[in-house]
């Protein structure tokens, strides 16, 4: 059997040999769901539509939904599990894949086969806690069972549900019917339903039936003191009733966001059907339904948003101020050009001009934050880089000296990106000065190389080796002894100068660093 998870925000769904895909552009793959007896078109069609709404069942059942196929060898598949995003999950990952045996799982497999159907909650046990678990069946055509889901709740959270009241009760439980018969249009785009979003029910003839005490908060900011039951929807001088007559209109979930009186509201509208034949939180059965109202849930995204808006502001800030360190350094790197041209001694021109190749490698970090809001850096590309301002600037031009980048592409925090660009400087003006000074032509090769817990960044070259006895803290020059510092201060790190074998020519710098914690940036990791 072919498995593997998909998981769109908080709905984890099982793929197997014929996969039931959350993705409405993604259609079925063979003529039957997951393993075991075929489905008609119309029944794939329907666990289609109620995967889709697991998501907002969970979060407004404040419950795990997990929902069950039978196998052709006798088990019951987890196709899919709902995780909620109101309360934490009872499951610590998502079951979906997993098979149960009879001896498990008896009830899930008395729920195929009893009929007609009673809602009870009966006990069970979750990771050693009592939790409370109700199994609805899923009807399909020629009202064959097809599926059945399992709402696995805490018992605190079921109590808290009793504790509520009776519309909001039998509402709940139309919203799950209402799924389980693929009638819930539009729920796979709704946003997740937090524990601190509000819940009014609204009935057909757009009067309120309930509203949450998170709800009721809510309004009072808008100025609604009284208890709004009871009242017409239009009472509201809101955007609610607009909602809930286009919602009963398109037949179809909806969800919006509005500012009113200095107050950004997210609104989700969620249609609810009844079969309309005897109280629906009794009894579930297959049959035709009808319109029962709405359910519409509420978010203050007031300060989410302003915390968005002022990140917004500081990213856009530290942007700037990254793009006009960029443009200093680069006129300081202009200025120090022109003393270079206008000195008369060559060792001032030489000392200069390595000054302006390490302000500039710092530039080439500042230029990538000021296009990029992430605290992260490619070194990569930040080296990459380096070696064309090399090539453009240093190498000279009557030479055929090549300049290599290869390896990983590692993302490091700020401060490391800055220091790795120096050090990367360093070596390669070293390579090119001490390197190729007498010869026409060569290679330098930068390798960078994620080792796990550390970094390594080699320079190799095939130009001259390094003297008998050389060491970097007596004979080494300014730009290896300023390595040698970035390395083993700032990055935590060793560096080794080598010839890169005993007879042949060439040097190897190695540069090797943990993957820690650097000026309070925290950790970081390797992407790409």
């Amino acid at each position: 059997m072919v498995g593997g998870t998909r998981a769109v925000d908080h709905l984890c769904f099982h793929v197997q040999e014929c996969r039931l895909s959350l993705h409405r552009s993604d259609p079925l793959k063979d003529s039957e769901v997951c393993s075991g007896p075929a489905l008609a078109n119309q029944d794939q069609a329907l666990l289609r539509q109620i995967a889709a709404s697991l998501p907002i069942l969970a979060d407004v059942s404040r419950a795990d939904l997990l929902l069950y196929r039978l196998n052709g060898a006798g088990q019951a598949v987890v196709a899919a599990h709902g995780r909620p995003n109101s309360l934490s999950p009872l499951y610590p990952r998502s079951l979906a894949g997993d098979v149960a045996l009879p001896s498990e799982r008896p009830d899930v497999f008395r729920a195929f086969s009893a009929r007609p159907w009673r809602r009870h909650v009966r006990t069970a046990t979750v990771q050693g806690a009592p939790v409370a678990r109700e199994l609805l069946p899923v009807y399909g055509e020629g009202n064959h069972t097809i599926a059945v889901l399992s709402i696995d709740t805490s018992w605190l959270a079921h109590e808290r549900q009793l504790r509520r009241s009776r519309v909001f009760r039998q509402a709940l439980h139309r919203l799950q019917e209402t799924a389980l018969r693929g009638e819930l249009a539009g729920a796979e785009d709704l946003s997740p339903f937090g524990e601190h979003d509000g819940i009014m029910v609204v009935d057909t003839e757009m009067r309120i039936r309930y509203v949450s005490g998170i709800a009721a908060n809510l309004f009072r900011r808008l100025g609604y003191a009284e208890s709004l039951v009871g009242q017409h929807i239009s009472t509201l001088e809101t955007r609610d009733e607009v909602l809930v007559a286009t919602a009963l209109r398109e037949r179809r979930c909806l969800e919006e966001q509005a500012t009113e009186h200095d107050l950004t509201w997210v609104r989700k509208a969620i249609p609810l059907r009844t079969r309309g034949l005897g109280p629906a939180f009794r009894r579930l059965s297959p049959g035709p339904s009808r319109w029962a109202g709405v359910m519409v849930t509420i978010h203050d995204a007031t300060e989410a948003l302003r915390r968005e808006q002022e990140l917004r502001i500081k990213s856009a800030m530290i942007q700037e101020i990254h793009h006009r360190v960029k443009n200093n350094l680069q006129t300081i790197a202009s200025l120090l050009r022109m003393q270079a041209r206008r000195a008369s001694d060559p060792t001032v021109t030489h000392i200069l001009g390595e000054s302006v190749n390490r302000i500039l490698s710092v530039a080439v970090v500042h230029e990538f934050l000021s296009q990029n809001e992430s605290a992260v850096i490619s070194i990569r590309d930040v080296g990459q880089r380096i070696l064309s301002q090399t090539i453009a600037g240093v190498v000279d031009p009557n030479k055929r000296i090549s300049l290599r980048l290869q390896g990983s592409n590692l993302y490091l925090p700020t401060q490391q990106a800055t220091v790795c660009a120096l050090v990367l400087n360093e070596l390669v003006q070293n390579a090119l000065e001490h390197g190729f000074d007498r010869r026409e032509e060569g290679l330098i090769v930068v390798t960078l190389k994620d080792d796990g817990e550390q970094v390594t960044l080699l320079v190799e070259d095939d130009g001259a080796g390094l003297p008998a006895g050389f060491a970097v803290a007596s004979d080494g020059s300014l730009g290896l002894r300023i390595v040698q510092t970035l390395v083993e201060a700032d990055l935590k790190g060793h560096f080794t100068l080598e010839n890169a074998a005993e007879d042949g020519p060439g040097v190897r710098a190695t540069v090797v660093f943990p993957k820690s914690t650097l000026g309070g940036e925290g950790r970081w990791n390797a992407r790409g």
